[in-house]
Formats: C-alpha cells, sequence, structure tokens
C-alpha cells in the first residue's frame, strides 16, 4: 500500500488491517510515522521508498517478497502533485512534467510489472488477486491542481483499463477517482472546498473513509475489472 501514513492511503490501510489483511505501509519520508502505524497492527510492516527512483520502487516489492513470500492486493495511492493555474503554461516546466509522470505513471507501472507474478500466484479459483489505482477526478474532467498532475491521472485510468484487459483473469485492476478529499495535503485549498460546497450535490468533499469504503468493495469484488470509480459526491454532473 503505497503511500500509506496519511490521508486516502492511510484511511484504506487501517480499513483493510480491520478486514484482516497484513498490510505494508509505505511512504517516502514520514518513516517514524509508517514504523509507528505498522507497530499497531498484527504482522504489519513498514518500508520506506522513493518512487521517484524506479530502483527504489523494484525493491520496494522485492522487501516484500522476501518477508511474506506473497502479495494479494496492491493499491498504488502515492502520487505528487503541483499547482499551477492551468493558464500559466510556462510554468508547467519539462522538470515540472518529468518528476510527477515519473511518479504518478512509471512508479505504479514499475510496481506492477514488479508484482505481477506474485499476484498471480496468490490468485485462484474462488479468489482473485487484484491491483488498485488511486487516480483523481482530474484525470477524467479538465480540472485539477496543475495540467501535469491532471495528465498523469489521465494516464494512470487508462493504464487501468489497459492491465485489467491483459492480467484478466488472474488479476482484477481497478481504479478510485476521487474529488476532493478533506486530507492534510488539501487543507488550503479554499477554492476546491468552496465549489465543492456549492456546486456538487452532496455539498462538500469527501472524508478519507469514505474513499476508503469504495477501496473495500473493489478489493473485495471477485468479478469488477476495468473500472474508474468517479467519487466526487457528484460534481461531475455539473
Amino acid at each position: 500500500m503505497t503511500g500509506s501514513t496519511s490521508g486516502i492511503g492511510k484511511a484504506i490501510a487501517v480499513r483493510l488491517t480491520s478486514e484482516g489483511f497484513t498490510v505494508v505501509f509505505h511512504s517516502r519520508s514520514s518513516v517514524d510515522v509508517g514504523q509507528q502505524l505498522a507497530s499497531q497492527y498484527e504482522d504489519a510492516s513498514y518500508f520506506q521508498a522513493d518512487l521517484s527512483n524506479q530502483d527504489d520502487a523494484k525493491s520496494l516489492i522485492e522487501q516484500i517478497a522476501s518477508k511474506y513470500g506473497r502479495l494479494d492486493v496492491l493499491v498504488n495511492n502515492a502520487a505528487l502533485t503541483e499547482v499551477i493555474d492551468h493558464s500559466n503554461l510556462k510554468a508547467a516546466t519539462p522538470e515540472i512534467w518529468r518528476v510527477l509522470h515519473e511518479v504518478n505513471v512509471i512508479s505504479p507501472w514499475t510496481l506492477i510489472s514488479e508484482a505481477e507474478a506474485m499476484l498471480k500466484k496468490a490468485s485462484n479459483d474462488g479468489i482473485t488477486s487484484c491491483i488498485l489505482n488511486i487516480s483523481s477526478h482530474a484525470g477524467v474532467r479538465p480540472k485539477g491542481a496543475s495540467i501535469p498532475y491532471s495528465v498523469t491521472k489521465a494516464a494512470l485510468n487508462h493504464m487501468t483499463k489497459l492491465l485489467a484487459l491483459n492480467l484478466g483473469p488472474d488479476i482484477r485492476v481497478n481504479a478510485i477517482a476521487p474529488g476532493l478529499v478533506h486530507t492534510p495535503m488539501s487543507k488550503d485549498w479554499a477554492a476546491a472546498r468552496e465549489l465543492w460546497a456549492t456546486k456538487a450535490p452532496m455539498k462538500r468533499g469527501a472524508e478519507p473513509e469514505e474513499i476508503a469504503y469504495v477501496a473495500s468493495m473493489l478489493i473485495n469484488s471477485s468479478y469488477l475489472t476495468g473500472e474508474i470509480v468517479l467519487s466526487d459526491g457528484g460534481l461531475n454532473l455539473t
């Protein structure tokens, strides 16, 4: 479970532990928090990795294989964003495009390709293994913190569908595309909060636990694959 020491990732990880899953927590830098979280749950672990470095991404899967010898579910939640006005094209430099693409697109691909063999091995006639990618409504609609960020999430959505088509029936691949979620990262997003409060049918953003509920549903399903579940409180309808 990448990016799982706060926000959506933490909520999904905690929910999965409550359902009997053994969870591996991960972060890029919050090592103390990750180790403390892992200590609270039976057989859980924490591994640090900088997913802008593909060697680190490969090592993360190797550590899981070494410690547990199997992997039933891979949740790709870790991501980077950059706040840039969509009209300010020059501010979205090639360097920003590259670093966001590295973490938001290439690292999920690396993790999935490295984990494929373990996921296939864990799958059986009754229960399929699965991959869950945490995307964004910005990958579905022309919105988001920046154009480079939104494009990376659109790429992740299409990757999800292509992988579902090619990894089934042994491995299911789905994604969640949340809108505004009340996390530490979004606490200063006043414009987004106003948008959801006035335009979304639900009149608010989501709590992380509400996204974790959707994650649980997709992970525990034995049939759904290739789905991008837009979880934005109905803002997409406006």
